[in-house]
């Protein structure tokens, strides 16, 4: 049996190799997971790392480097990270190899590495070379902080946030569209904070022509990420901010269907966004085949922002992972625009909704946040 006060002290550790992680902030790390990893000695905490952006070195490399900054003899020590180091060579070297070259004795797992490129193989290799490992330490934690990563993964496509600034009565704009702003300042800092932790960020053409946006991050350090526009006959106008801002960030890509007219594609290309033409639905752009196309382009994160149509086609072929909806403390009554179109439900029973959910206030408004059911 288990001795209690060591796992007291593996959840402790953990604890701090999770707050670790969380400071990969921005979504620096995708489409890697973000990990944190520290090394005790004699009880204490002798050395820490996280991952800091894709491309650079993993959590555990940099403990490691930090145990040597510091003069530490890693060997006989405790290393506990929040997932399972690599055993392959992807932009860095495979982190087994430096684990069991630092002579640490015990590794202790959060979570296996759900990639099907690792999926076990680190621990086994870890295992062979005579270290004791222990898994499954803080796992669902562990595996929570990184639920992009493990849906896009095992499946290919990015994990979905849908994002809603609505009155209290769920309308984004009066009936004449005006829409600037429902929310107060707070809201608005706080959903470009969303966009800077997202890898794309998309909406449809009916939002692109009466907002104008541009989809940037703004009132936050961070560099704009993939901007995404929906526009099944390419109505949006090659001035529009999206197109005049093409290059800024990751770039502008646009998915249209082949109702799109060829001069209208050859314009927007000519301004700078990637255009490509994929299938239709009855509601236009096809969802589906968008979440597949921006999976392929390394997009692990996405954020929709709108506009109705949009929000209704992804309910609707249950592609929204997430919802963040931001009520603000008004009405603007039934002539006002709706934040989702219909949905063609018979049946209370098939409405889509959040099987948990924080609150909390921004300033004057509210934000309900939470994984879809």
């Amino acid at each position: 049996m288990p001795n209690p006060a060591i796992l007291r002290l593996d959840d402790r550790f953990m604890r701090e190799a999770l707050n670790l992680a969380r400071r990969a902030r921005n979504n620096r790390t995708s489409p890697n997971p973000a990990v944190g990893a520290l090394i005790v000695k004699s009880g204490k905490v002798v050395a820490t790392g996280w991952h800091r952006r894709a491309g650079t070195a993993h959590a555990e490399i940099v403990a490691f480097s930090d145990a040597r900054a510091n003069g530490i003899d890693t060997k006989g020590a405790v290393l506990y990270v929040t997932l399972e180091p690599c055993n392959h060579t992807g932009r860095t070297g495979p982190c087994t190899e430096a684990v069991i070259a630092s002579g640490v004795k015990r590794v202790v797992v959060g979570s296996k590495d759900p990639n099907p490129k690792v999926a076990g193989q680190g621990i086994r290799a870890l295992k062979k070379a005579g270290i004791e490992v222990v898994t499954g330490v803080l796992k669902e934690e562990c595996l929570a902080q990184n639920v992009w990563y493990v849906k896009y993964i095992t499946t290919g496509l990015p994990y979905v946030t849908l994002k809603l600034a609505t009155t209290l009565d769920g309308k984004i704009a009066t009936s004449t569209g005006q829409s600037r702003w429902i929310t107060g300042k707070e809201a608005r800092r706080y959903a470009h904070t969303m966009r800077a932790a997202s890898d794309a960020v998309l909406v449809g053409s009916g939002t692109a022509v009466a907002d104008d946006p541009s989809l940037t991050v703004r009132h936050v350090r961070a560099r704009s990420p993939m901007r995404v526009l929906l526009d099944t006959t390419m109505k949006t106008s090659p001035k529009s901010r999206l197109y005049t801002e093409a290059g800024v960030g990751a770039g502008l890509v646009v998915f249209t269907t082949k109702k799109a007219p060829k001069k209208r594609l050859d314009t927007a290309r000519a301004a700078g966004a990637r255009v490509e033409v994929v299938g239709a639905t009855k509601d236009g752009v096809s969802m589906k085949r968008v979440l597949r196309a921006l999976g392929s382009l390394g997009v692990a994160n996405l954020l929709i922002e709108g506009g109705a149509g949009v929000a209704a086609s992804a309910l609707k072929a249950g592609l929204v992972d997430r919802a963040a909806i931001i009520i603000a403390p008004t009405f603007l009554g039934g002539d006002a625009l709706s934040g989702v179109a219909p949905l063609g439900l018979k049946r209370l029973a098939g409405a889509p909704g959040l099987k948990s959910m924080k609150v909390r206030r921004l300033g004057p408004d509210l934000l309900i946040e939470g994984p879809l059911a």
